[in-house]
């Protein structure tokens, strides 16, 4: 457990049963807690949006593939969440599939678990079609229902969808962990930890050489640490993007709050996505 102070609640997440997402909310939940998957990261969020959750747990970025646009994407552009805390997860993955004896022509998993086990694909079955799906766990769940000879998804997806593991920790990098963020709707902010993380989305006017520098000056100038930046398309013409930013403290630290400030008055738009306790990893 983190130690969040949240009672009793319904929580969303990428599932269906067996994903790494559910996994990773295991850990900050109990066993009274309502954990409900949904097909994809939108309609997890889309809960919260409507009322269903009162939270919900998507992934944001992986040490070995990146980010996870979709997640960053909602956050800056969809109808405003924030978020709550975040959490980290190593991964592993296994092959699976209904026989140890089966001829494996087609492997489904989710492009990054794909990404991340590019050199044992490529070693045992380079001729094997690799189709895409919303989860891992949707690839362990299809492959019991008979659509592929393969899948590469967790352990656990295999034990509860009861296939057969023909083999384990296929990933080309040891070590490899998904961050994950725990989102709700905006409201009170939790209160400084002295170990927290701010994230923001920032727009600007008109995209512009030297933009970026400008944003990246101001917190340097208050001596603020970042942890994370992306740059995502608008979605309003080609070339213009904007920055979605994680840097070390909270927004009621005055290094973040005065860099906030500033950045007001260079950004068209500043959403505030949350300042929240950070996990750290052991």
């Amino acid at each position: 457990m983190l130690g969040y102070p949240w009672a009793v609640s319904t929580y969303a997440y990428l599932g269906p049963v067996g994903t790494f997402t559910e996994a990773a909310l295991k850990k900050i939940t109990t066993a009274q807690d309502l954990r409900v998957p949904y097909a994809n990261v939108t309609a997890a969020l889309d809960a919260v949006r409507s009322g269903e959750a009162e939270y919900a747990l998507v992934p944001i970025e992986n040490s070995v593939e990146g980010v996870v646009a979709r997640t960053l994407d909602e956050l800056a552009t969809g109808t405003p969440l924030v978020v709550a805390g975040e959490v980290t997860l190593p991964v592993t993955f296994a092959l699976m599939s209904t026989s140890a004896n089966t001829t494996i022509s087609t492997i489904a998993t989710h492009p990054h678990a794909e990404a991340q086990c590019r050199t044992y694909i490529a070693q045992r079955y380079p001729h094997a079609e690799l189709v895409p799906t919303s989860s891992t766990a949707a690839a362990a769940q299809a492959l019991s229902r008979g659509e592929f000879d393969a899948a590469i998804a967790s352990s656990a997806a295999a034990e509860h969808f009861g296939l057969t593991i023909i083999e384990e920790n296929i990933g080309d990098n040891d070590g490899a962990v998904t961050r994950f963020v725990l989102v709700q709707k905006p409201g009170d902010i939790p209160a400084p930890t002295g170990d927290d993380r701010t994230s923001v989305a920032l727009f600007i006017d008109i995209d512009h050489a030297g933009a970026l520098l400008e944003i990246l000056t101001v917190f340097a100038d208050h001596n603020v640490n970042l942890t994370f930046i992306q740059s995502r398309p608008t979605g309003r013409e080609l070339g213009h993007y904007h920055f979605i930013i994680d840097v070390e403290g909270h927004c009621q630290d005055e290094p973040v709050a005065r860099s906030l400030t500033e950045l007001g008055e260079i950004c068209d738009e500043i959403r505030f996505l949350g300042s929240y306790p950070r996990e750290v990893r052991k």
